[in-house]
């Protein structure tokens, strides 16, 4: 597949229709001069943050590197809500020169002084900032209680606006199925998930819909929290795909995996290792010598108790009997890739690179801010937000089971998770630079 041009992408992602009615000031948004209020509610904004990357995309535009001007998006953040903001915040300057609203709480954001919603979506950034660990190693993000504290608002008044918010729901399974339920209730249009399903591929790799698999491992790397919700994330956008046989894309069993079992589960075909070798030979960053060795003399950087010095394997078992595993190799990759073998008979193994731009400009936040904005101008997320739900629900089941001592855990809360896959997958297909 060729790469598409600007123009063909944001059309591709529905970036040309015109803004819903949904915010109370969207009918006013499309007259000259008036453009549609975004409310940012965030834990923390410091450098290389989340809240920097995404709500700085939406103050200061930018370079999709196809020789057209600086995209700006179409939205202005009218305000913004930080939790915390330590010496090293930049939140409060950032608004300051943007003329943005420095909002003391969430209903103000919300409201901007009127004591009512008074703007058209909402971002909900709750990633980065000092919060504890709990005993699965689950940081304790206020997803959960910034989303209530947005839909309280909302409530009152019977508006309804787009909601994002960042990564996953909730650290917590059953508090995602609430905010989910409370969102359909209230006729809330929601979106969540990070940049991986939408980032480049490296080689672009559509599935086509129904195929039949077999497997899928994924290969990626980071603090087993933070960076296994994008490892199964990744997984799950792509198997999602699959033929289910008329089953649910929910989840039945999951297992976690650590060091020597990790090597154990291959030896007893629990995942295959010519499918990871099929994902490592995408990595932009494999490391030479023996894969065992590398993470075993792996060294967590200070002060990261959730970056572990081995191995991890996420099995996961879905309802229509398939499987994929999602390995976490520190030491040996700082990328994240993935194969599947499926049913063809010209190509039964497919591999690809889920491409992730290094900082300070982390450009996989482009393709996640362009899609933010088709979701805000249409009220439609680009996929469902179940996604985000299984997935989560995933993770938390994991952690579990790591808890457990490997303690293979059967799901039913994740069993009955279903939605249909969106015909296309949603990657960027735009050029990378120049």
């Amino acid at each position: 597949m060729t790469h598409s041009t600007r123009r063909v992408f944001l059309e591709a992602t529905g970036a040309s229709a015109a803004l819903v009615g949904l915010g109370p000031m969207a009918q006013g948004a499309q007259s000259p001069g008036r453009r549609p209020k975004i409310a940012a509610i965030v834990t923390a904004y410091h450098y290389l943050s989340h809240a920097y990357h995404i709500v700085g995309r939406f103050l200061d535009g930018f370079d999709l590197h196809d020789g057209q001007p600086i995209h700006r998006p179409d939205f202005e953040v009218a305000s913004l809500f930080i939790e915390q903001t330590p010496a090293n915040d930049l939140g409060r300057d950032k608004a300051r020169r943007h003329d943005v609203r420095l909002s003391p709480t969430v209903a103000d954001a919300l409201t901007l002084g009127t004591g009512k919603p008074a703007v058209d979506a909402v971002l909900l950034i709750a990633e980065h900032g000092e919060y504890p660990l709990n005993t699965k190693l689950q940081k304790l993000y206020p997803r959960g209680k910034l989303f209530r504290e947005v839909l309280e608002v909302l409530r009152t008044s019977g508006a309804s606006v787009p909601i994002f918010i960042d990564k996953h729901l909730s650290y917590e399974a059953g508090e995602a199925r609430q905010m989910v339920d409370a969102a359909r209730d209230a006729r809330i249009p929601l979106m969540a998930g990070s940049s991986l399903p939408v980032t480049w591929r490296l080689p672009e790799l559509e599935v086509p819909l129904g195929l039949n698999w077999a497997e899928a491992v994924v290969a990626s790397r980071g603090e087993i929290e933070i960076f296994g919700f994008h490892a199964l994330e990744s997984l799950q956008c792509m198997v999602e795909r699959r033929n289910r046989q008329g089953k649910s894309q929910g989840v039945a069993a999951v297992t976690c995996l650590e060091g020597e079992a990790v090597w154990a589960a291959q030896a007893n075909g629990v995942w295959s290792g010519d499918l990871l070798q099929a994902a490592l030979k995408r990595s932009h960053t494999l490391n030479p010598g023996d894969l065992r060795q590398n993470t075993q003399d792996f060294v967590p950087p200070p002060n990261r108790p959730t970056f572990l010095a081995r191995p991890i394997a996420f099995v996961v078992e879905y309802v229509d009997g398939f499987r994929g595993t999602a390995l976490i190799l520190n030491g040996h990759v700082d990328d994240t890739t993935v194969a599947a073998r499926l049913d063809r008979p010209n190509q039964p193994v497919v591999s690809t690179l889920l491409y992730l731009p290094a900082p300070p400009g982390a450009r996989f936040f482009d393709p996640l801010v362009l899609r933010i904005e088709d979701f805000f101008r249409t009220g439609r997320p680009p996929y469902p937000v179940e996604r985000t739900l299984l997935t989560g629900g995933m993770l938390d089941a994991l952690l579990q089971s790591r808890l457990d001592g490997g303690r293979r855990i059967e799901t039913p809360e994740l069993s009955a998770i279903d939605y249909q896959a969106p015909a296309d997958s949603g990657f960027i297909r735009s050029p990378l630079g120049g």
